[in-house]
C-alpha cells in the first residue's frame, strides 16, 4: 500500500474549507492532495509522518502541509477507535495554491507568501509565539464566513512568512515517490506496535511486519524514529502502564503482564526509568 491521492476541493465542492474535527481518534491515511493543508492540535497525542519524517506530535502543535506531501497522523492509545477517555480535536484549513491568481504572488507585497507556499512543500511546523498567535488566528476562521476567511487566511499566510519561528520536517530535495515505502512500513510497525504490545514481540516478528530483514529494519527503524525499536516499544508499554495504574485496581504484577512484561523486576527498572518513578508511588501520586 501507497500512499493515495485524494482531492479535498472536489470533495467538499469548495476552494477554501475551514473544519473542526473531533474524533476519539484521528483516522487519516497516509495520503495526498493538492490543496495545502494547515492544521491546529487543540487536542491530541501521537505520531506523524509527514514525507520521510516522523515525530510526536502533541496539543497545540501547528502544521502546515505543502500540495502533494505525504502525510498521516496516528493516534497514542488513550485516543483509540474505541476510547471514551480521549478525543481528538484539530481545526484544519485547506485551500489550493491556485485560489490566488500568479498576479497575487507575484506582486512585491506578497513575495514573502509566495516563498512560504513553495518550502510547504518540506512541512512546516510553527513553534514559539507565532504558534501562539496563529492559533488564535486558526481558531477565529471558525468564525468568519465568504470573504471574511479569505482576509484571515492571507493574515495567517503573512503571519507565518514573515516569522524566524518555523521548522521543517523534510529536508530539501525529498523525492515523496522514493519514500512511500518506508512511510507505509513504519505505519504497519505502529499499528501492529498499538495493537499487541501486551505480547511478546521479536525483532523477526516486527522485521516481519514491514517486510524488511531484522537488519534492515533496525537501520531504517533507528534512522526514522532516532530509536531503536525496543525503546520505542517500551514507551509505548510505560504509557499504557501510567494509564491502566490510574484507572484500574489491577496489582502492580498484573498491570506488568497486560503490558507485556514477562517479569516484575524488568517492569519496574523500565518504569522507573521512563517516570522516575516506582509504578506504586506513581499510582499513589496520581490518585492523591
Amino acid at each position: 500500500m501507497r500512499a493515495f491521492k485524494s482531492e479535498i476541493s472536489n470533495a467538499l465542492d469548495r476552494q477554501i474549507a475551514i473544519m473542526e474535527r473531533k474524533f476519539p481518534y484521528f483516522d487519516s491515511k497516509f495520503h495526498y492532495h493538492p490543496e495545502l493543508e494547515l492544521i491546529y492540535i487543540k487536542n491530541g497525542k501521537g505520531k506523524r509522518i509527514i514525507g520521510d519524517k516522523l515525530d510526536t506530535f502533541y496539543s497545540g502543535d501547528i502544521f502546515f502541509i505543502g500540495s502533494d506531501l505525504p502525510h498521516e497522523i496516528i493516534n497514542d492509545e488513550e485516543f483509540s477507535k474505541h476510547s471514551t477517555e480521549g478525543l481528538s480535536h484539530a481545526v484544519v484549513a485547506y485551500f489550493n495554491k491556485d485560489v490566488f491568481s500568479d498576479g497575487f504572488y507575484n506582486l512585491r507585497e506578497c513575495s514573502k507568501i509566495n516563498t512560504l507556499i513553495k518550502k510547504a512543500s518540506r512541512g512546516i511546523k510553527v513553534m514559539g509565539k507565532t504558534n501562539k498567535v496563529v492559533a488564535k488566528k486558526i481558531n477565529a476562521l471558525l468564525n468568519k464566513k465568504d470573504f471574511e476567511r479569505i482576509i484571515g487566511l492571507i493574515e495567517i499566510l503573512h503571519i507565518l512568512s514573515t516569522s524566524d519561528e518555523l521548522d521543517y520536517f523534510v529536508c530539501e530535495g525529498y523525492d515523496s515517490k522514493l519514500s512511500d515505502n518506508t512511510a507505509d512500513r513504519l505505519t504497519k510497525v505502529f499499528n501492529y506496535v498499538s495493537a499487541n504490545f501486551s505480547e511478546d514481540i521479536t525483532l523477526e516478528a516486527i522485521a516481519k511486519v514491514a517486510n524488511l530483514t531484522p537488519p534492515a529494519f533496525c537501520r531504517m527503524f533507528k534512522q526514522k524514529t532516532k530509536l531503536c525499536f525496543f525503546s520505542y516499544l517500551n514507551e509505548i508499554r510505560i504509557s499504557n502502564a501510567c494509564k491502566i495504574l490510574t484507572e484500574s485496581s489491577y496489582n502492580v504484577s498484573e498491570v506488568a503482564f497486560n503490558c507485556g512484561y514477562r517479569t516484575l523486576s524488568n517492569f519496574n527498572k523500565f518504569f522507573k526509568k521512563s517516570t522516575g518513578l516506582s509504578p506504586k508511588a506513581y499510582r499513589e501520586k496520581a490518585l492523591a
